[in-house]
């Protein structure tokens, strides 16, 4: 067994005494937790540690694996220059990880790079397990993305083979905070999806739960400001197949922000831990249940864009459609999320089509086609799409902010020909300045500039 242990570690630099100038004192059962792990991987004497952090380079669709013979880095950023960190690196199995994922049409590799210097997400994690080795140990750092959770899954299982094939003894470190938003007074605030979040996680981890870890709410996970989710993803598929016992050695919040050691540590092959394959079947067991109860505007969302993906042709108004959908005129939204993420929204204020199918069916092509923040949506894609259509009332001025209900009202911010729309009852948008803030940024105006307001109600269909 090539993969010897995994650890889950934070990386908030205020944990170094050179940078905490004693605050570092207010954490200090991670502080002990953290030497504590890091005795252990020393222990069992590594070849080579893979490091992934949040803050190495990232990109949206792709795994960027540090290139290169070594590197190094300080904590000049955090008024420690002093505070240096060098790693050599793993070139060969770095090579023959990118050369895997290659081979597989995994997006990783050595494309990219934006900084050759170590991150803190990286270095943090160094400065507690250098001191403790008894002999060097070389390094690949690799940044995370933002693809779903069973690709960063195969990723870590790639990881593994690579680890197997080469014969390397690795230890895998999973950079990564918790949630930001734990404390009114913190630097990021409160979210009430904070706490639960790391709950959440941290339960997950004392559990070697992995199901969970790669299933948590997408809308839980943004509203907490989860740093290190996705770390932990691939961490779980370099465990893939095996007995795991997980050790949450310590927690902690005392900023605002959650820090959380775990240790994880393989007892030998379970062919019933095959999580990635139970992920896959989960996902498709949900989509299932939602198609089976999708009520007429739902179904005709998904099947005008699954139609014209297929065929690039735009799909016939069906026959037998409910009154409503014949005869009724209609502004409407179509939204579509993967994997709870949004992957295309697009909409009409106001009725330009004969009837709401007509509109239903040109709004959801162009919400899968057209909309500008996103790619094109491939038939692969199509399996995994949950689509929501939202029908307007008519829009109705308003002069005041206070006429506004984020769960019951959109709201159009215009000035002249520009004008933003956000649609209500959405995640996170939790006040009606948030909503205003939001729509009056998506169209393209100024903080200063003067404004008009609307709003809509909408009848959701889900």
């Amino acid at each position: 067994m090539s993969i010897l242990a995994a650890v889950a570690v934070p990386h908030p630099p205020i944990i170094l005494p050179e940078v905490g100038q004693g605050e570092e004192k207010k954490i200090a059962k991670t502080s002990a937790a953290y030497q504590e792990v890091m005795q252990r991987v020393a222990a069992l004497e590594p070849d080579t540690v893979v490091i992934t952090s949040p803050h190495a380079t990232m990109y949206s669709d792709y795994f960027h694996i540090s290139p290169g013979k070594k590197a190094m880095g300080d904590f000049a950023a955090f008024r420690a220059p002093e505070v240096q960190i060098e790693v050599d690196y793993d070139e060969a199995f770095a090579k023959k990880l990118a050369d895997k994922c290659m081979q597989e049409d995994l997006p990783a590799g050595f494309l990219g790079e934006r900084e050759p210097s170590l991150d803190h997400g990286t270095m943090i994690p160094l400065y507690f397990l250098q001191p403790e080795l008894t002999k060097p140990v070389k390094v690949v750092r690799i940044g995370l993305s933002g693809l779903s959770a069973d690709v960063h899954y195969r990723f870590g299982e790639l990881i593994r083979e690579t680890s197997d094939e080469l014969g390397r003894r690795v230890v895998f470190i999973a950079s990564g905070d918790l949630s930001h938003k734990l404390k009114a007074d913190g630097p990021y605030g409160f979210a009430k999806e904070g706490p639960v979040f790391d709950h959440d996680v941290t339960e997950a981890l004392d559990r070697a739960d992995f199901l969970s870890l790669l299933t948590i709410n997408h809308d839980l996970a943004e509203g907490a400001a989860e740093c290190g989710l996705r770390s932990f993803w691939i961490m779980t598929g370099a465990l893939d197949r095996q007995k795991v016992a997980g050790e949450l050695l310590s927690y902690e919040g005392t900023f605002g922000v959650g820090y959380g050691v775990a240790y994880l540590k393989p007892l030998g092959e379970d062919d019933s831990r095959d999580i990635g394959r139970q992920l896959l079947q989960k996902e498709k067991k949900d989509i299932e249940a939602l198609r089976a109860k999708e009520d007429g505007y739902v179904h005709l969302a998904r099947l005008s864009l699954e139609t014209y993906v297929r065929s690039h042709v735009v799909l016939p108004v069906p026959k037998d459609l409910p009154e409503d959908l014949q005869d009724r005129r209609a502004g409407c939204f179509v939204s579509i999320k993967k994997e709870g993420r949004l992957r295309g929204c697009i909409g009409t204020l106001a009725p330009g089509r004969r009837n709401l199918a007509e509109e239903i069916i040109c709004n959801a092509v162009a919400a899968g086609m057209h909309d500008p923040r996103f790619p094109q949506v491939t038939p692969e894609e199509l399996p995994r799409l949950v689509y929501d259509v939202d029908v307007l009332s008519e829009p109705e001025p308003i002069d005041s902010p206070k006429q506004l209900d984020v769960k019951r009202y959109g709201v159009i911010v215009q000035c002249g020909e520009r004008r933003g729309v956000l649609l209500p009852d959405l995640a996170g948008v939790d006040t009606v300045a948030q909503q205003i803030d939001i729509a009056r940024r998506k169209g393209n105006i100024g903080a200063k500039e003067k404004y008009t307001l609307w709003r809509f109600e909408v009848t959701r269909h889900v």
